[in-house]
């Protein structure tokens, strides 16, 4: 076992719960953290049309598959035409309902894409934090959630940027909330202050951690504003490097880095 510096409690804040395996944006998007979906053993929720006509599905479940196709419809409607070029009509052509049906939902097109970024970054969070409280040490911990936080936007481009980018031009509120997931990272990088001898403390400004986690973010998003998502777990080493130095000293945040 590490120092005490490198031991960390199994608290990461982005999430303490596993995820389930997904391969598109409907399986995402499609678990609503707000809204859990409506077991029904004949028709499960999928982007899918429902069956016409008198399918005799309990009112509940018509509900929710309606608003989760209408969450995910607009994922892709962004990733075709930006947030700010998305409309009503986009949203309703991909989730395939009608506008009345959007607004049995939802108010306007802001609150659809809350519903849709909250639900992207609590799926996020779970993978992260998964990853991160399966290391017993602080730097591998680090290093773990960093990759599965690459992990998860590399695999899906289309929630990636409308998570790190177009989050940032969805209004005040998308904002605020971009704002809280980022800072919810500061005190677990922290949390590498814990044991280091005094010359490495001096070396730490208050305002240490919160310029690591704007740069990694930062450097994510440029390169999905890029069109380069597919390149992003290709970063891990130099992002786990860059915010472990400052704690462990360059060689032996290298090493960290260059783990496999």
């Amino acid at each position: 076992m590490g120092s005490p510096g490198e031991r960390r409690s199994k608290n990461w804040p982005v999430g303490q719960n596993g995820a389930g395996s997904f391969g598109s944006v409907s399986s995402v998007l499609l678990s609503d953290p707000v809204n859990p979906s409506v077991d029904s053993p004949e028709y499960p929720p999928e982007l899918a049309r429902l069956p016409p006509g008198r399918h005799g599905l309990p009112r509940e479940f018509v509900a929710h598959n309606q608003r989760e196709r209408l969450i995910a419809g607009l994922a892709e409607a962004v990733a075709e035409n930006g947030y700010a070029g998305t409309t009503i009509a986009h949203i309703t052509r991909h989730a395939a309902v009608s506008r009345r049906t959007f607004y049995e939902h939802f108010n306007s097109k802001d609150e659809c894409f809350i519903a849709a970024y909250d639900t992207v970054m609590t799926e996020l969070r779970e993978r992260v934090g998964q990853a991160f409280d399966q290391e017993d040490e602080w730097p591998e911990a680090v290093r773990a959630g960093i990759a599965a936080m690459l992990e998860f936007l590399s695999s899906e481009p289309q929630l990636a940027r409308l998570s790190m980018v177009e989050a940032l031009v969805a209004g005040p509120v998308v904002v605020e909330r971009y704002d809280e997931a980022i800072q919810s990272l500061v005190p677990y990088f922290q949390a590498g202050r814990e044991g280091r001898p005094p010359e490495v403390l001096a070396g730490l400004s208050p305002t240490t951690e919160e310029a690591l986690v704007g740069g990694m973010v930062s450097l994510i998003s440029r390169r999905i504003f890029a069109d380069r998502t597919a390149e992003l777990e290709s970063l891990l080493p130099d992002l786990v490097e860059f915010t472990l130095t400052p704690y462990l000293g360059s060689p032996a945040a290298a090493k960290v880095a260059r783990q496999s």
